[in-house]
């Protein structure tokens, strides 16, 4: 029995000199792995296993990793001669078919509201209070009390 014992050990002290290269390997990985989550725009954030903190339901990640992941997650840089704050210039307002179908009505009828001018054209009344003081602002119509005029 006692050179049973005495075997086991031996057997259980080799094998555990097999494995000590690799534990502490796996060791230095995970500190690698801790490491580059730091770092910006790499994948290894998602490696890791993601836990939820108490009391979060199952699906949600802790408010670390969320953050993270939005850090991440950032704007890219913008190109290398192009302005800060300067877009390129959109639509003017009042260039549409829409808009000049509106001045077409409020020059045959001057005087009109929008809601008359909504059934007229079979549109919605919240697109016109969004295209004539679009004209308004490019002088082609004034409102005078409820009413929308022609300028000129």
């Amino acid at each position: 029995m006692p050179d049973f014992l005495d075997e086991k050990r031996r057997e259980i002290t080799d094998r555990l000199k097999e494995l000590k290269p690799l534990v502490e390997e796996y060791s230095r990985l995970e500190a690698a792995a801790a490491a580059l989550n730091g770092v910006r725009g790499s994948s290894a954030a998602t490696a890791t296993p993601r836990r939820r903190g108490p009391g979060r339901p199952r699906g949600s990640v802790s408010r670390t990793k969320a953050a993270a992941k939005t850090r991440t997650a950032a704007k890219p840089a913008r190109k290398p001669g192009r302005p800060a704050g300067r877009r390129r210039a959109g639509r003017r307002k009042g260039s549409g078919t829409r808009a000049a179908e509106a001045l077409s009505f409020v020059q045959g009828q001057p005087g009109i509201t929008i809601p008359e001018l909504a059934a007229k054209m079979g549109i919605k009344q919240n697109y016109l209070y969004r295209v004539l003081p679009g004209l308004e602002q490019e002088n082609k119509v004034s409102k005078k009390g409820r009413g929308w005029h022609p300028k000129g």
